[in-house]
């Protein structure tokens, strides 16, 4: 749970960022700003891997690219749906989510790398300790 508030935070910081450094990117106050980053956080574990999945052939076809129009595209679903989060079109969308990605990449510095969960499977008994 700590992690997803880190990592919350850090979107918070990169999506504040965009807002002082992209034209057409704005937030009515702070209290939108941490629910922005909240929803996103959601709305990236849900709805973009479905959307990535759709649109593969054209992110093959641009070698990747078209991931930047994705995380865009994700951005412009939070601000439409939370009231007080606006874009003014799909160049700020674009320009925001290389920022706010460019903040999560630096952060997963700090926090680290996702935990991985390993399953190990041991056949037969298990071994004697050393020296018996």
């Amino acid at each position: 749970m700590s992690r997803f508030i880190l990592r919350a935070a850090v979107a918070a910081l990169g999506l504040w960022l965009a807002s002082q450094w992209v034209d057409g990117f704005h937030f009515a106050d702070q209290n939108t700003l941490i629910i922005a980053a909240v929803l996103l956080g959601v709305v990236n574990a849900l709805v973009r891997p479905l959307v990535l999945l759709l649109t593969l052939p054209l992110t093959l076809a641009s070698l990747g690219l078209f991931v930047f129009v994705v995380n865009a595209g994700m951005l412009a679903l939070v601000a439409r749906v939370l009231p007080g989060f606006t874009l003014s079109g799909f160049r700020a969308a674009f320009l925001g989510a290389i920022v706010v990605g460019l903040a999560g990449w630096v952060g997963s510095w700090f926090i680290g790398p996702r935990p991985r969960v390993a399953v190990v499977i041991q056949r037969g008994p298990p071994d004697p300790p050393p020296g018996q």
